[in-house]
C-alpha cells in the first residue's frame, strides 16, 4: 500500500472511529465493542484490503500501549495488590493456558502444540473494555488496581509463553529444566534490561529543560527498550513494563514542572486511545464472518474452553490468598472471571503463528471468532454485570470528601509550582504572596469542613460511615506502607538489624491484613 492509499485509509479510519464514538455514547455501549462491530463491513467499501498487522503489533502498538500504562501505574499501590496480580498474571495464565489447550486437544482433536498455541493465545486477557466501563462506573480502587495490572504483566506472561513454544516447535523438543531456565532467562533478562534503560533515561530527562523534547525521550525509551530487550533474546514486553514504572514513578517526580507533566501524560494518553481505536477497527476489519460461520462449532468451544480456564484459575487462587494477603471479595471474582475479554494482542499473536504449522489457518479463524464472542458478548453485558454485582458505592457523602481532596491537592500543587516561579526568580515577592495566600484560604476552608465531615458520628450521615471508613483506611494503609518501606530501608543501610525490623514487619502486615478493600 502506498504513502496516497495509506493517508486515504487513515483518514476513513479516523472518520469511522469519530462516528463510532459519537454512537456508543448515544447508545451506550463499549467503545471498543462498537469499533469492531464498524470495522466488519469496511474490507467491503475499501478498493485495496487492509488489515491487522502482526510485526506492526508487536512492534509499535505493543510498547506504546505498555509504556502508557507503566508510567501511569502508582507503585504504592500496585505493590499492595501485587500478591493477586502475581497469582493472576503468572501461575494463573499459565494454568489457564494449559487447562484451555488439553480441552482443545481433546475436543477439538488438535495436536499438542497447535493445541498450547491457542491456549497461551486465549488465556490472555484485554481489560480495555474494563477499564472504559471503570471510568463511567466508579469500582473499589483496589479491584480497579487489580485489573490494570493483570493486564500490564498480563500481555508479557503471554509473548514469553508464546516465545517458549515457538522455540519448542521449531527445535522439535526441549526438556522441563531447559524450559524453566528458558522462562527464567526470558523474563529476568526484560527485567534487567528494563530498569537499566528506566534508570539511565532519568537524568538525561532531568537535564532536558522543554516538554517536546522530554516527549521525544519517552517515545525512545518506550520503543528502544523493547528492540533492545528482543535484540539480547529476553522478553521486550517485561522490560518495557519495568521501563516504564521506573520512568512513571520516578522519572516524574515532583521536580518536574506541572507543564510538562501534563504535556507527557496527555501525549501518552492519546497515543495510547489513537493505537487501541486502530487496533480495534482493524480487529473488525481482519474478520471474516463467512470463515466464521464455517468454524462456529470450534469457535464456541474455544469459547467454553477459555471461560472454563479461568473459571479454574481465579477462583481457587484467589480463595486461597486470604493466607497470605488481604481476601478478595466474592462478587470481585465474578467480575474478573466476567471481564475476561480478549482483544489485539491474541489477535497479533495468531498471525504471528509460522507459516508452515498444520491447520494455521483453521487456528487462526478459532482465534478471531474468540476474540469476536468476547469483545461483543462480554464487552455489551459488562457494564450491566458491573452494576448488577452492585460494586460501586458512590454516595453523596463520598462525592463532597473527593470534591473537597481535590480541591486541597490542586491547592498545594499549585502552592508548589508558585514556590518553584519565586525561586527560579519568575516572580516577584510581592505577586508571590499574594497569590499564595488566596491559594492557602481555599487550602484552609477544604481542610475545615473535612475534618468536620470526619469528626461526624456515623449515625449524623446516612450511608456515609462506609465511605468515611473506607477513605480513612485508605490513608492508614498508606502510612502502614511507609511505615514498612522506611523498617526495609534502614535494614538495607544496615542502620537496623534484620530480627527487629521482621518482627515490626510482621506487626505491620496483621495491621494491613485487617484493613477493609477500599
Amino acid at each position: 500500500m502506498d504513502v496516497t492509499q495509506l493517508v486515504k485509509v487513515s483518514i476513513i479510519l479516523l472518520l469511522l472511529a469519530t462516528g463510532v464514538a459519537l454512537l456508543s455514547r448515544r447508545l451506550r455501549i463499549p467503545y471498543v465493542t462498537g469499533l469492531v462491530l464498524a470495522g466488519l463491513p469496511i474490507t467491503e467499501l475499501l478498493s485495496r484490503p487492509i488489515g491487522l498487522n502482526p510485526t506492526l503489533v508487536l512492534n509499535l502498538f505493543l510498547p506504546i500501549l505498555i509504556f502508557e500504562a507503566g508510567i501511569n501505574t502508582d507503585v504504592s499501590r500496585l505493590r499492595s495488590t501485587f500478591k493477586p496480580i502475581a497469582l493472576l498474571a503468572g501461575p494463573g495464565a499459565v494454568l489457564s493456558g494449559a487447562i484451555i489447550a488439553v480441552l482443545l486437544k481433546f475436543g477439538l482433536g488438535l495436536s499438542w502444540i497447535p493445541a498450547l498455541f491457542v491456549g497461551v493465545i486465549l488465556a490472555n486477557t484485554d481489560t480495555v473494555s474494563m477499564i472504559a466501563v471503570f471510568k463511567d462506573i466508579p469500582v473499589p480502587s483496589r479491584l480497579s488496581t487489580i485489573v490494570e495490572g493483570e493486564t500490564l504483566f498480563n500481555d508479557a506472561a503471554a509473548l514469553v509463553s508464546f516465545n517458549l513454544i515457538l522455540q519448542v516447535y521449531s527445535t522439535g523438543s526441549i526438556t522441563f529444566i531447559e524450559g524453566i531456565q528458558q522462562l527464567l532467562f526470558i523474563s529476568v533478562g526484560g527485567c534487567l534490561v528494563g530498569l537499566v534503560l528506566g534508570y539511565l533515561s532519568i537524568p538525561v530527562f532531568a537535564r532536558l529543560d522543554d516538554a517536546l523534547s522530554s516527549l521525544l525521550l519517552t517515545v525512545a525509551v518506550a520503543l528502544g527498550t523493547f528492540q533492545v530487550g528482543q535484540f539480547l533474546g529476553v522478553s521486550g514486553a517485561v522490560a518495557v513494563v519495568v521501563a516504564g514504572l521506573i520512568f512513571g514513578n520516578l522519572g516524574l517526580s515532583r521536580n518536574t514542572s506541572a507543564s510538562s507533566r501534563i504535556t507527557l501524560l496527555s501525549f501518552w494518553e492519546y497515543a495510547s486511545f489513537t493505537v487501541n481505536t486502530f487496533i480495534f477497527l482493524l480487529i473488525g476489519v481482519e474478520i471474516d464472518l463467512i470463515t466464521l460461520w464455517r468454524t462456529l462449532p470450534a469457535i464456541l468451544f474455544a469459547v467454553l474452553a477459555y471461560q472454563v480456564g479461568r473459571i479454574l484459575t481465579v477462583y481457587p487462587l484467589l480463595a486461597g490468598i486470604r493466607w497470605i494477603d488481604r481476601p478478595i471479595p466474592l462478587r470481585w471474582q465474578h467480575l474478573l472471571f466476567l471481564g475476561n475479554i480478549k482483544g489485539s494482542l491474541s489477535m497479533a499473536l495468531a498471525l504471528s503463528l509460522p507459516s508452515i504449522l498444520p491447520g494455521r489457518e483453521v487456528l487462526i479463524a478459532i482465534v478471531f471468532g474468540s476474540v469476536l464472542v468476547s469483545l461483543v458478548g462480554q464487552g455489551l453485558s459488562l457494564p450491566w454485570v458491573v452494576k448488577r454485582l452492585k460494586l460501586s458505592k458512590f454516595s453523596e457523602v463520598q462525592q463532597q470528601v473527593e470534591e473537597l481532596q481535590a480541591q486541597l491537592m490542586t491547592g498545594k500543587a499549585a502552592q508548589d509550582e508558585l514556590d518553584s516561579l519565586l525561586k527560579s526568580g519568575v516572580l516577584p515577592k510581592a505577586v508571590y504572596e499574594e497569590m499564595r495566600s488566596a491559594y492557602q484560604v481555599r487550602i484552609a476552608g477544604a481542610e475545615k469542613t473535612l475534618r468536620e465531615l470526619y469528626n461526624r458520628r456515623p449515625d449524623e450521615v446516612e450511608g456515609g460511615s462506609g465511605n468515611k471508613s473506607s477513605k480513612l483506611e485508605a490513608i492508614r494503609r498508606r502510612l502502614l506502607l511507609a511505615e514498612k518501606g522506611a523498617l526495609n530501608e534502614a535494614m538495607r543501610k544496615r542502620i537496623l538489624s534484620e530480627e527487629i525490623v521482621r518482627r515490626r514487619i510482621q506487626n505491620l502486615d496483621e495491621q494491613l491484613l485487617k484493613l477493609e478493600d477500599d
